[in-house]
């Protein structure tokens, strides 16, 4: 009994030296764009967010939503890609700030998301994803908003 109690003290202080060196990059967006979490329409949200760079629709980004929420307190979303992305944001014109999610994609890592947002009404979400590039690529999609999700 005393050599698996010695065996796991060991792993967790393994894990404790090792986990500091692990470096995920991750970007707190809330305090380096903070202008973007306060904006009402998502194109004004996108410019403050990822600048005024020129936005390239693609079908390389799969983006699964229904066309009908008949909730809008948990309308699921799915966005998945085999792009080299370094940031991907969710967007909506539905609610009072535009700025929905915004993910930083570790280094090596694929994107395939899956979350849920609250709209209170029927609006096109915007999905912009940031290549390792610079390169900004964009889809769109309207959801239709049955009852609302914001006390509605």
């Amino acid at each position: 009994m005393e050599r698996r109690k010695f065996l796991n003290l060991g792993l967790v202080a393994a894990a404790a030296v090792l986990a500091p060196m692990t470096n995920l990059n991750a970007v707190n967006f809330r305090e380096t764009k903070p202008k973007a979490w306060e904006i009402e329409k998502s194109a004004d949200a996108i410019k403050e967010m990822f600048g005024a760079g020129e936005l390239k629709t693609t079908d390389k980004i799969k983006f699964t939503a229904p066309k009908l929420a008949e909730n809008g307190g948990s309308i699921p979303i799915s966005l998945s890609t085999d792009l080299d992305i370094e940031t991907i944001a969710l967007f909506q014109d539905a609610n009072p700030r535009a700025a929905t999610v915004v993910f930083s994609v570790p280094e090596g890592q694929k994107v395939d998301y899956s979350f849920r947002i609250k709209m209170r009404q029927t609006a096109v979400v915007t999905i912009v994803a940031k290549a390792k590039d610079g390169t900004l690529y964009t889809l769109a999609k309207e959801i239709d908003v049955s009852i609302g999700g914001c006390g509605g």
